[in-house]
Parts: structure tokens; C-alpha cells; sequence
């Protein structure tokens, strides 16, 4: 039976999107407690593949699995899902709203229902946890200081909790994209609607190095769907960078700016090329196919050899 591992304990967003994904039907699901120890699980062979969140369309990208992705022992993405992010306050039986003093939950889950919150828990404080479901399995216990957490439905239902108040986040369009990781591997074939992703280490800090690396995207009609820098750890003003791109290292523009990233560029990590969770066609100009950097070197091998343009 297939192992699939997610950023728990049970009842997080991570597990609602895994249950999503065709691939979890007939799978064990493992849930570890932190991004890195999930990461960790497919490095050692515990679990096949596992979904660790990425990014939310409010609060940004996850660093803890940008960092994972970026030093620890390469992995490669296969497949990404986007949820819709719907959070519930959820509380003990037989818990009032007016009896709320204190409340937990995942900092991120916070920014994304501060304001209903000031209005519905004025006087009440916010103490931060690892997760949306820790937070649950806090408050479940009777002992717990807090009275509510805030999460999914779903780990209301995985810790006996009631649900006070349900859709209880700001902003109704939020969603969170999750990545399913595996060890390194060929990738699938191109779909046609693919992003890959890559986290590039630049060699030496001067100015327009950045635009050296966009060059190599931009020249080649590749767009950049996401791009952030990351401190290296190493000193102040040293950074990495973590970029999405449309398109697939089997199509002949990727490859080559791959190959120019490789030539002027510390590192580069390729983290994968997969099939995008919206499905959008990953557009290019026709100079930019693989018909067309077919032809051109059809052009250049005439030159070299015979030293004139093909049919001339």
C-alpha cells in the first residue's frame, strides 16, 4: 500500500487537501508534526510522497518549506492542489461565545480573521500555535487554558469539538496551495499546463544580477508566476531566490535557461515540473517554441557544416 505523509496532526488544512487528491484513495496517510520532520519522511523512504503547504494567497509563501526545499537533501515536487481556506472557531462543549478569554491558533489563520475577531472577541487574546490542528487538540483537552481554536471543520470533527462560528475569515477568495513531494525522479511528461519550480543561489552579489537571471526567462518567453527572495543564513543582505515559472523542463525553452541560470548562477536546485492545480495552458510566443529552437539549430548545424543557411 502507497505511504503518503502531510504537515499534521490530523485535522489540518494539509490532510483535507491530501483527502482531495485522487492519489490518497487508496493510500496510509502519515501525519508528522512540523513541514521539516514531514520533508524528512520522504527523505528517509518512511512515506512515498507527502503534501506540505506552499503558499496562501493572503499571507504569502511558507517559509519553513521554502528553507526545507532550499538546504535540505533535494527533493522534487510531482503534483500541487489549491483549497479554499474556511476557518471555524471551535470550542469544548457546552462553551459560550461571551465565555472566550483566550484563543489559539496557526499566526497565519490569525491574520486571516483578525477582524472578525476584533469585532466577535474584543476583550479576548490571541496566543499563537504550530498548527490549526494543535491548536484543536489544545482546547480538546479539559485541562487546556485556552476556551477556542481556530481552524478547519474538519478537525472539529477529528477532536469532539462544536463549532461556534463557521466561515469566520476575511477574505472569502483565500486559498492555499499545497505541494506534493517526492524523492528526485524523472519527471512526468509535459501536460501543456505545467509550472517548475527552482531556487537559484546567485555567485556573487553586484549590481543587475538579478536581471541577469530574468534575462534568462524573459529572452526565452518564459513567465514568472512567483518569484521571493529568502535570507541565506549566512550574513545580512545575502539571499537566495525561490521562483515558479510556466513551463516544463521538456520543453526546449526551459532547458536552455536552465543551462544559462547554470552557467552564471552559484546553484541552481531544480524542485520539479508538474501539472498546475488551476490547469491554465502555459502560453509562449511562437518564437519561443520547440518548433522554432528546433529550426534555429537546424540553422546553426547548416553553417557549421556546409556553411550556408539549409536550402540555399
Amino acid at each position: 500500500m502507497r505511504r503518503l505523509g502531510f504537515f499534521g496532526p490530523r485535522g489540518t488544512f494539509t490532510e483535507q487537501a491530501l483527502l482531495s487528491m485522487p492519489i490518497a484513495g487508496d493510500a496510509e496517510l502519515i501525519d508528522y508534526k512540523t513541514v521539516a520532520a514531514t520533508l524528512d519522511g520522504v527523505r528517509c523512504g518512511e512515506v512515498d510522497a507527502a503534501l506540505v503547504p506552499f503558499e496562501n494567497s493572503v499571507e504569502g509563501s511558507v517559509s519553513a518549506t521554502l528553507d526545507e526545499l532550499a538546504y535540505g537533501e533535494p527533493l522534487v515536487i510531482v503534483d500541487e492542489v489549491a483549497l479554499r481556506v474556511e476557518f471555524a472557531l471551535m470550542v469544548r462543549p457546552g462553551t459560550e461565545l461571551s465565555d472566550i478569554t483566550l484563543y489559539t491558533t496557526h499566526p497565519h489563520a490569525y491574520a486571516q480573521c483578525r477582524d472578525w475577531l476584533a469585532a466577535a472577541l474584543p476583550d479576548a487574546h490571541f496566543s499563537p500555535a504550530l498548527s490549526n490542528a494543535s491548536a484543536a487538540v489544545e482546547v480538546a483537552d479539559p485541562a487546556s487554558r485556552f476556551q477556542a481554536a481556530i481552524g478547519p471543520r474538519i478537525a472539529a470533527e477529528h477532536y469532539g469539538l462544536d463549532i461556534i462560528a463557521d466561515n469566520i475569515g476575511d477574505n472569502e477568495a483565500a486559498h492555499t496551495r499545497f505541494i506534493l513531494v517526492s524523492q528526485r525522479r524523472q519527471p512526468a511528461p509535459p501536460t501543456g499546463a505545467d509550472c517548475t519550480t527552482l531556487v537559484i543561489f546567485i555567485r556573487q552579489d553586484h549590481a543587475g544580477a538579478l536581471l541577469e537571471i530574468l534575462n534568462e526567462f524573459a529572452v526565452r518567453g518564459i513567465n514568472l508566476t512567483r518569484i521571493e527572495s529568502r535570507p541565506t543564513k549566512k550574513q545580512l543582505g545575502d539571499y537566495y531566490f525561490s521562483l515558479d515559472i510556466q513551463g516544463h523542463i521538456g520543453e526546449a525553452r526551459v532547458r536552455e535557461a536552465l543551462a544559462g541560470l547554470h552557467r552564471i548562477c552559484l546553484e541552481v536546485r531544480y524542485l520539479g515540473s508538474y501539472p498546475r492545480h488551476d490547469g491554465r495552458a502555459n502560453l509562449a510566443p511562437e518564437t519561443a517554441s520547440d518548433e522554432a529552437f528546433a529550426e534555429s539549430m537546424e540553422w546553426i548545424d547548416a553553417l557549421r557544416e556546409h556553411g550556408r543557411p539549409p536550402e540555399q
